[in-house]
């Protein structure tokens, strides 16, 4: 008979509440609820009734629908002779709107988009009619400034595909792919108007889902706001580390906090959660702590979750970057 491990909650010097242990049974439910959406189709995927009438981004971030696109249908979509430079563009241009919408717009009426066919002039021109006709070209999510002042145009999508055509011509894909470490990658995007450190770190993720760089993802991490919210509520005290601890500290542990409270953790392949996973889950952990939790108070004040599940019923066949080694099945 094997021994019982006992487990002692040392985190010092940071001070935990009680949602550091919902932390972990979020992600552990909230991955079930992804497996279960693979192979169910009753709708039944969680007993959690929060989980149940509220929207929650996936725990690992390359599996929600936006990144599926991108990694699926934006860089690994066939094109074996994109250059790199191709290969950044289409990754820069797709999230700069976030909206797979405006992708599919924008390829109806160019064809494969890659440098040879991208002028500003005539996407721009493009846009503003499908903007005229009430067509919203953007997502809410990892939003940048309009740009309008600094490029001087009166649209944001002028001033976007403007910030697009200067990375090029300063040949930012060469640069970037020449970069060994994350953080190099990041230090040139943050360079560039409009682009804070939040987002910063966002795109230079989307562009290691590419054969453009192959950097270690547990090297380099930018704390974003809902991340903060959620790490507040998760500790009383960091004791004096810092946010970006706080992240290496939870990927650090995580098999031993799922040992710790008997929660069975599926990975996506062996995948273990990385810093921007960990961190996206620092995020729904402080909506999911609204209701859960309501006498925790995060930074931002906010009370409710805005966004109810609503199931969408187009299906996704998940798809990895091919250096992940990683296959699952279909949804």
């Amino acid at each position: 008979m094997s021994k019982k491990r006992s487990f002692i909650l040392n985190l010092d010097p940071a001070k935990p509440t009680k949602a550091y242990d919902t932390y972990w049974k979020f992600a552990c439910e909230r991955q079930n609820v992804f497996f279960n959406r693979i192979k169910k189709s009753d709708g039944e995927y969680t007993i959690d009734p929060i989980l149940q009438e509220y929207k929650f981004t996936n725990v690992y971030r390359a599996c929600d629908r936006v990144s599926q696109f991108l990694i699926k249908n934006v860089i690994y979509s066939g094109g074996e002779d994109f250059s790199a430079r191709d290969i950044f563009l289409r990754i820069m241009l797709f999230k700069l709107f976030n909206k797979i919408e405006t992708w599919q717009l924008l390829e109806h009426k160019f064809g494969e988009i890659r440098e040879s066919n991208f002028s500003v002039t005539k996407y721009r021109n493009f846009l503003d009619r499908e903007m005229n006709q009430g067509r919203t070209l953007y997502s809410n999510a990892y939003m940048m400034a309009s740009g309008c002042k600094e490029f001087d145009v009166t649209r944001k999508h002028h001033a976007h595909l403007l910030l697009l055509e200067l990375m090029l011509k300063d040949a930012l894909p060469e640069r970037i792919s020449e970069c060994k470490r994350m953080s190099e990658a990041y230090s040139l995007l943050l360079d560039y108007p409009l682009i804070g450190r939040f987002l910063a770190y966002q795109y230079v993720t989307d562009i290691n889902y590419s054969e453009l760089t192959n950097f270690k993802e547990t090297e380099f991490t930018i704390p974003g706001p809902g991340a903060r919210d959620g790490i507040r509520k998760c500790f009383t005290s960091l004791g004096g580390l810092t946010e970006t601890d706080i992240i290496k500290m939870m990927a650090d542990r995580q098999g031993h906090e799922f040992e710790r409270l008997n929660l069975p953790f599926k990975r996506i392949g062996r995948r273990p959660l990385q810093y921007i996973d960990i961190q996206n889950i620092f995020c729904e952990v402080d909506k999911y702590c609204r209701v859960a939790h309501p006498d925790i108070s995060g930074l931002s004040g906010r009370t409710r979750i805005k966004q109810k599940f609503k199931e969408n019923p187009a299906k996704i066949d998940y798809f990895f970057p091919p250096k992940w080694k990683v296959k699952i099945g279909a949804k």
